[in-house]
């Protein structure tokens, strides 16, 4: 400890609250980031313990303005780099910025931290608040997907470095949302690509859902397309074998039934090819 930076009343005040903050900060697992002051502002530069810096950052965040906060941790790096107060603060300031709603702040906060400090106890967090802010910005699936394959792998990143942690036990639920997320932006081009009948580019797109994503609610949609598009261009084997893994996987939904209908259409049954590049992709169930 550098016992030269601070007090000990002083390192035992800034030590409470840092673990009080920590343990706060933990709700992101379950909770919503809160909304923020709107001051972009920087806080004018004036030379302060580091104790007075943690004080006012408190207050901020007392206050309920985030933003503020953070840039008042993010002081602390600027007047006192190399103490070790600077490490949390750069820690704090990450989590702040994430409560502002500031995401890009906050991935580039954390990362900071974790290329600074990286066998640090606390850069577990640091790899999860990235996650969490990452994941934060996906949006509906009409919009570029840039945001949630970021979040993928940032998520993926936390269950494969910090494995049996309530870290990983989040990071592997929200990996299926980022998942369904990208799955839909696929079934979304294939359908436009569907009804303009460019039957090989629709199936090309229900091909990745089929072959990336099998534990996404599109599946089952996938395939009763995938049904649909070969059935149009003539490939009645291709299309039989969809319905049959669809109705083999997905017996009581909609999407079989509009399946079943089509084969009846044709007057023909769901029959599996297992040479079927469909077949082949559910080679665990057949």
């Amino acid at each position: 400890m550098h016992q030269n930076a601070i007090t000990r009343s002083g390192r035992a005040s800034v030590r409470h609250l840092l673990a009080v903050s920590l343990v706060g900060a933990l709700v992101v697992l379950t909770g919503c980031s809160a909304l923020s002051g709107s001051d972009d502002s920087e806080p004018a530069y004036v030379a302060r313990p580091v104790q007075a810096i943690y004080a006012d950052a408190w207050k901020e965040i007392r206050n309920g303005s985030w933003l503020q906060a953070a840039k008042q941790f993010d002081e602390v790096e600027r007047q006192h780099p190399y103490s070790v107060w600077a490490r949390r603060a750069m820690l704090m300031s990450a989590y702040c910025y994430y409560q502002a709603n500031h995401t890009e702040d906050a991935v580039n906060t954390a990362e900071q931290y974790i290329e600074l400090h990286p066998g640090s106890k606390e850069v577990a967090y640091a790899f999860y608040l990235k996650a969490i802010a990452l994941y934060d910005r996906i949006t509906d699936v009409g919009r570029d997907q840039t945001d949630t394959q970021r979040a993928l792998a940032a998520l993926e990143d936390v269950i494969q470095r910090f494995p049996n942690t309530a870290y990983a036990r989040d990071a592997s639920l929200k990996v299926d949302l980022a998942l369904d997320h990208l799955a839909g932006k696929e079934m979304e081009i294939g359908r436009y690509y569907l009804f303009q009948q460019d039957y090989v580019a629709a199936i090309n797109r229900f091909r990745i859902v089929v072959e990336r994503y099998q534990r996404t609610a599109q599946i089952a949609e996938a395939l009763e397309r995938l049904t649909e598009a070969y059935y149009a261009l003539g490939l009645d084997r291709q299309a039989q074998t969809a319905a049959a893994v669809l109705g083999a996987n997905y017996p009581g939904s909609h999407w079989y039934r509009d399946a079943y209908n089509l084969l009846q259409k044709h007057h023909e049954r769901a029959v599996i090819d297992k040479s079927s590049w469909i077949a082949k992709a559910f080679s665990k169930v057949f």
